[in-house]
């Protein structure tokens, strides 16, 4: 199941365990990828807290996790090679793996319909 939040980062759940990134949508406005900050496997997370940050050639700004959990994993192909994320964004792009602590922080989260009402809304 995937779910988006209005920060534009995408969560697929798959049980307790969740997978997240950035939306197609966030790597195009920020640009070309040039640096990726990942969250420490172990770290625990609030709901909408700061996790990572994404540098491009335009801005930085920060991913925040759509869920609270523990981090489990985070995809360290990034930190080699950052321009994955506007090559994958919504695929091998992503940052962090966690397990959930709340399934019901879900609840709160757009459908892929919702997400796209969204985008369209801000033109």
């Amino acid at each position: 199941m995937r779910k988006y939040t209005k920060e534009h980062e995408w969560i697929d759940v798959s049980g307790d365990e969740a997978t997240i990134g950035i939306t197609s949508f966030a790597q195009n406005a920020l640009g070309d990828v040039v640096y990726v900050e990942l969250p420490a496997a172990g770290k625990q997370l609030n709901a909408k807290q700061e996790a990572a940050v994404v540098e491009s050639v335009k801005a930085a700004s920060d991913v925040y996790a759509p869920v609270a959990g523990t981090v489990t994993a985070t995809n360290e192909k990034l930190t080699a090679d950052p321009s994955l994320v506007n090559r994958a964004a919504e695929g091998d792009g992503w940052f962090f793996k966690l397990k959930l602590a709340n399934a019901s922080d879900l609840d709160g989260l757009m459908d892929e319909d919702g997400y796209k009402a969204h985008v369209g809304e801000l033109g």
